[in-house]
Order: C-alpha cells, then structure tokens, then sequence
C-alpha cells in the first residue's frame, strides 16, 4: 500500500512538471509516422546495412578493424581473444548486440567468403560446409599485413575526418584511409529497409590494373575496362557461363551472374567413371553443401536418374571434393546437365551494386565505382602530403635556428648565464631585448639586440643539449637539414602536380599488387545451356502396402500374389496402382494430401518402408486417416462424404485432382470432423446408413444426397437431439452388413428405408 501511494505521488509530481513545461506541437500524425519511419530506413541504411563506397566497409566492420588497430594487435604481435575484441569495439564504437560485431568478425577471417581475408583468425572459424564459428571466448584473432598497410596506415597522418563516438566520449574515423578498391576486391551482401547490396568479390590484381588503367584514362568505358577487370572471382573458384552478359551488368550496376561448380571425371578400375566436383558455387558456400548432397540423393530416391551408384563429400581443407560413384556405362554429359538443372551445382548471383555515396545509397556500375575510388586516393594523397609538408616546414624551421645557433653558441650561452629566468632568456633570443640580461663581455650585449629567432626555435635552442655542440652531431644536423629540404621539395612537387600524385598512388598500388596478387580463381566464360532430356518413366502396375503404423511402400504386382496372404494379413492398406499415380489421403481434419507414387519407397515385400508422415505433409499425431485411394480410381466416380455434424455431400473425383500437396477436401465448421469418405457403386438400391452414439439409425437412399463442390459443407442426413451426436456411417451395397452395439447384433440390411433428414429408429 506504502509503494502505491509513493508511485502515486511521482506520477502526480511528473504531471506537475510536465504542465508546467508542457509545450503541445501539433502535427499530421501521419506525416509525423512517416518522418519517423524515413529516419528509422535511413538509420539502417547508412549506418548499418549498407557499406560505403571509398572504403567498401559496413560500419561495423569499420569500427571492428579500427578497434583492433588501437588495441595494437598487429600481424606481428600475439593474437588476442576475439571476446576481447568484440567488447571493446561494442563498449566504445558498436552501440549493438555483441553477435553481429563477431560475425563481421568472422566472415572477415574466412578465406571462402572474403576474395581478401582481413583478419588472421586463430582457432575454430568455421568451415565452407556450413559449421559455425566456436564461441568468441575461446577463439583469438589479429590483423593481415595487408590491413594494417592498406586499410589503417596514416591515420596519424590527418587523411580522414574523426567524428565523435555515440556517447560521445571517443573519437572514431568516419571512413578509413583504404587504398584498394576495397568494395569490389572483398564485395558486400547486406539487406537495409527497402534495398539490399549484393557485390560479388573480384581479383585483386584485375581490380589493381583497372584502377591503374582508369588513371591514365579518366574516359574510358566499360568495355574497355573489362579488359582489366574480366569479371568476378569467387574465393571458391567455378565457373562463370554467361560472360556476355557481364558487359550489361557492369554498366548498369544490377544483373545475374550465372556460375557453376567444377566438375572432373575421373575413370575407375572396371571401366566405371566417378564424377568429382572440385569447385562449387559461390552461392553453396555453408549449409548448401549437405543441401545439394540431399538433392542428389533424393534424385536416386526418385529413379530420375540410375547412374549414380554412390555420393560422398570427402572435402578437407585442402580442398572441395565431392564423389558421385557411377555405374558403367553411366551418360556423363547428361547426368552433368541434370546435376546442372535439378540442384545448386548452377546456381544465380544476384547483383546489386548498391553503397553509401555521398551520404545516400546509389547503384553504381564499374567504372563509377572505380571513379570515386580514385577521387577518394587523391584526397588522401593530398591531406597525408599536406600534413608532411607542414611537419617538415616546422622542422626546417627548428634546424635553421639550430644551425644559427650554433654559429653564435658563446652569445647564447652567455644570455643564458645572465637571465634570471627563461622569459628573460626567450624574449632576447626573439626580438633582442636585453634589459633584463647581464653580460659579463662588452659588445655582446650589441650582438644580443641583432637577434631575431621565431618561438619555435627559441623554445628548441633553450630545450638543446650541450651534446648537440660535438662537431659530428652538428654535422648530422646538417644532413638532416639537407633532407628535411629535399622532402619538402618532393612534397610541394606531388602537391602541385596532379601528374606527381598520380605516379605515387601507381607506385603504392604495383607494391600491393607485388605483394598480395593473386591468380584468378574462377573462370569466365560462354557455356551452352544445361539441355538435361529426363528419361521417360516406364509405367507399369504396383501394389501400395501400408501397415497399421503408417509405413508405406509400393511392390512389384508379381511380389503381392506370391506373398498375398502375408500381405493382405499385416497390412491395413492394399491399393492396386499404376507407378505414374497419385495417393490421395483424406483425413478427419478434412484435408487432402496428395502423394506422388514415386515418391514411395519401391522394393522387396519384406522391406519395412517409410513413414507416411516422412514423405507427405501428413501428421499422424495431429490427423487421422479416413480415406485412402490412388487418383486415377477417383475419376468418373464420386465420394461421399459425412462429417460428425450429420452434414453429407457427394463430389465428383476429379475435382481432387489438384497441384497442391495439400488442401481442403471439405468445408468443416469449428469443433466438425470428417466421419466417412466412401467411393458410391452408384448402383441401384445402394443406401447410406447413419448412426448416433444413443443408437439412433437412419436408413435413406445415396441417390437421395445431392452432389456438392468440394468446397460445400453439404445437406444434413438425419435430425440429431442437441445431447447426441453423429458416431458412424455405412454405405451399403448388395453384400449384408452386421454391426456390433451393446453386446447384440444389427443386421443394417433390415432396417428399413426411410428419407433423409429424419429422425431414424432406436435400436
């Protein structure tokens, strides 16, 4: 009661406030919504999804390299826990969830991912099968050579713009100072509200060339640069088979690449062949390995193909390497092409060149990508040459002052010894004032006015040690001097010529290419179209066999009548069939699922089978069979139907033929179940027969039920008291039908025919 009044107490002292510094702005909900929502997508875009164009960097991947480069975990220094650095990174830069500041972590370490791996990851990063990285506390990581000297370096320097942290207590650069074209080497996936990015990764060397050549020719086209760059080079190799479209997607920014696994033959002792796949698409990268192995083996399963007699993955990390064992005799180019068009061994690449220019999201082709990456050097050129040049202009100024310091090294030492203070001593070594100096030499204190050092080097020649005097270290002043001269001659020459500045970006760039180029690893080219002619399945008559717990499986016709017996004993289901048909399952939920028959296990009659609920959207533990029958059967004829409301219909067969695995049989009110699904003989004389659960019976005519489409709930059969309901229904035709009820006998033959919709009998 005590905490009631106290919080109603602050909610009543906060109203106070709010009343008193209450300022109402009235606005368009709407337009205030959409505001909001157009903050929130640019929030996501520019700041999350969406990697920036100077440097191809998300800003989490960003923050996590600039993060590591302050820890000082260097390519050359112990690797540190990535727990560590994930921490850091989330505490000072990266106000989110400490999972996606790990897997920018990782994807940047995994070599099957990244054209240019950026972190040396230590311990378990995942594998190219799809296994996830271990825990961040117990794998380590550092930096690439290749990122501290290509991503991180002159940050010292002034090259780029420092911008507060989101708490403001840290300082963090807005891009980084990246000198590769980054964006296309390592390529971008990431989804942001209402757009995505998708940039595959190329060859480091092709893109090095292409920047090289877009720097002598600022007009030169697409075409032209694809001399260079010839198109994307996947980390995991394959094939890329629709080159001439390449052109369309680079001008435009947005395309499908079309790649494929690589695929060897390999001849085994028997005179049977193997394929071997030995590169894999990009796009299988992860889960989609074990994805395409289960295609492959449900191919078999299929009979779409014979071929194949064995698949491992004997993959390690030497390599891709995956095994289709063939029979002999096997159709190599064919089962090729099928693998092609049936599962991920072809696959798409969706492009997007889509990032962050100039503060908005722009799709860019080629060309413009490599342009604002140019710009981009020459502004770092110029700011990290600028800020040299300033360093090497104050230290001419301090050496000159040293150096004429030198020539007068008595008089200084002099109106050091009679200043009482270092004010006294600088304001003579500055402007000459000796009044407040005491000079034991006459004519000194003349020499002493004529001085005329600047503050900085008055501060240095105050700050100098009596070393500094010894002939050699004056000699080495002078040839530092000398040096100091010609760097800044060098940097006022790459300053003022664009030409200058361009022959220093070209020479950084050849080291890095020297360096760290590689050979293409995918290639490029015109394939003809997998043309994969699927043989015709042999149609021929089986037995369908499921037993009392669901296991289904279909027979040769031969097999059934040598074990008949057995069959029609143990199994609750027999059903004579064509190979070619479809299982329809009607179910007390009133669905219809159907079942492709050669999507059964086909074998030997003692084979146990498969689950029915494996192979069709059925759900033993949720439905329970009421009918059962091949498609075929259904056509020409017409089911009955009768559901626990005492509702019935009839429906032409042919309206389950159906494209869907699943669907509504029926229409069915809530707390309704479907009873019975019977096949009418339509012969004459043939009557339905209804019973309650307090005995109640009610004979009518099946001619008497009207025809119904599938999606009717029907017309009531018999009127039930509100304390009963409907418990059974019979069809009966010209064989008598005995019923067990309360320990006696019901012969449904002799009761007598009355019309639909009445009340029945007691019996």
């Amino acid at each position: 009661m005590r905490m009631a009044w106290a919080e109603l107490h602050y909610i009543y002292r906060k109203e106070q406030t709010m009343q008193q510094n209450e300022q109402i702005i009235r606005t368009e909900y709407s337009e205030l919504m959409q505001k909001s929502y157009i903050d929130y997508a640019m929030s996501v875009i520019v700041a999350r999804a969406l990697p920036d164009i100077r440097d191809g960097l998300k800003p989490v991947q960003r923050r996590t390299l600039y993060d590591m480069h302050e820890l000082g975990i260097r390519h050359d220094r112990p690797y540190r826990k990535c727990a560590r650095i994930v921490g850091d990174t989330m505490g000072k830069y990266h106000p989110h969830g400490d999972s996606s500041i790990y897997e920018a972590l990782v994807v940047m370490a995994q070599e099957f991912k990244k054209g240019l791996p950026l972190v040396d990851g230590h311990g378990n990063f995942g594998s190219i099968e799809g296994d996830g990285a271990a825990a961040m506390r117990y794998t380590e990581a550092r930096l690439m050579k290749i990122t501290q000297e290509a991503y991180l370096a002159d940050l010292d320097k002034d090259v780029v713009d420092f911008v507060p942290n989101f708490d403001e207590t840290e300082k963090e650069p807005s891009v980084l100072p990246v000198r590769v074209p980054n964006l296309l080497i390592n390529g971008a996936e990431g989804i942001a509200v209402g757009m995505a990015t998708s940039i595959p990764p190329h060859n480091f060397s092709e893109v090095i060339e292409g920047v090289k050549a877009y720097m002598k020719n600022p007009d030169i086209t697409t075409e032209e640069m694809m001399e260079f760059i010839k198109g994307p080079d996947f980390p995991t190799g394959g094939i890329v088979v629709n080159q001439d479209d390449l052109l369309n997607i680079y001008e435009t920014g947005a395309g499908k690449v079309k790649i494929r696994g690589k695929v060897e033959t390999e001849q085994v002792k028997g005179g049977r062949q193997r394929l071997v796949i030995t590169e894999i698409p990009y796009t299988m990268v992860g889960a989609n390995i074990g994805k395409f192995l289960m295609d492959v083996y449900h191919l078999v399963e299929a009979k779409k193909t014979g071929d194949i007699v064995d698949i491992s993955n004997q993959s390690s990390k030497e390599g891709i390497r995956i095994v289709l064992e063939l029979k002999k005799g096997a159709d190599v180019e064919n089962l090729c092409n099928m693998l092609y068009k049936k599962t991920r061994l072809e696959d798409t690449f969706g492009v997007n060149m889509l990032a962050v220019t100039d503060g908005r999201p722009e799709t860019l082709g080629l060309v413009p990508i490599i342009r604002h990456h140019v710009n981009f050097q020459y502004e770092l050129a110029t700011r990290k040459y600028r800020t040299l040049l300033a360093k090497e202009l104050d230290k001419k100024e301090v050496q000159e002052g040293l150096i004429q310091a030198c020539d007068v090294i008595d008089l200084i030492i002099e109106i050091l010894r009679g200043s009482k203070n270092i004010k006294d001593a600088k304001n003579c070594l500055m402007h000459g004032n000796t009044e407040k100096i005491k000079f034991r030499y006459k004519g000194s204190e003349a020499d002493a006015k004529n001085l005329c050092f600047t503050e900085r080097q008055a501060t240095a020649i105050l700050e100098m040690r009596l070393y500094k005097l010894i002939g050699l270290e004056i000699e080495a002043l002078m040839k530092e001097h000398k040096e100091t001269l010609a760097n800044i001659a060098k940097y006022e020459e790459i300053l003022g010529s664009r030409s200058a500045m361009a022959k220093v970006i070209v020479k950084e760039l050849n080291r890095f290419q020297k360096e760290y180029g590689m050979p293409r690893k995918t290639s490029i080219e015109n394939a003809r179209e997998a043309v994969y002619e699927e043989k015709k399945i042999e149609e021929m008559p089986i037995i369908l066999l499921m037993d009392r717990f669901g296991y289904v499986k279909t027979i040769d016709v031969s097999a059934y009548e040598r074990n008949q017996e057995a069959a029609d004993g143990e199994s609750r289901y027999v059903i004579r069939c064509m190979n070619t048909d479809k299982l329809c399952i009607f179910t007390d939920k009133g669905q219809l699922h159907l079942v492709k028959i050669l999507d059964l296990p086909y074998g030997k009659f003692r084979d146990k089978g498969t689950p029915l609920d494996n192979i069709s959207n059925y759900n033993s533990s949720e439905e329970t069979i009421v009918y059962i029958n091949n498609l075929n059967s259904l056509f020409g004829r017409r089911l009955l139907f009768v559901n626990s409301a005492g509702m019935l219909k009839q429906v032409e067969g042919a309206e389950f033929d159906v494209s869907k695995r699943t669907t509504a049989a029926t229409k069915l009110n809530e707390g309704e179940k479907l009873i019975m699904v019977e096949m009418l003989n339509e012969t004459e004389g043939e009557s339905i027969v209804l019973q309650t659960e307090k005995g109640m019976f009610l004979r009518f005519e099946s001619a008497g039920v009207p025809q119904k489409k599938k999606g009717a709930i029907g017309v009531r059969g018999m009127k039930i008291d509100e304390n009963d309901r409907l418990k059974a229904a019979y069809l009966l035709g010209d064989e008598e039908c005995v019923i067990e009820e309360k320990d006696k006998q019901i012969m449904l033959h002799r009761l007598r025919v009355a019309c639909r919709d009445g009340k029945g009998v007691k019996r």
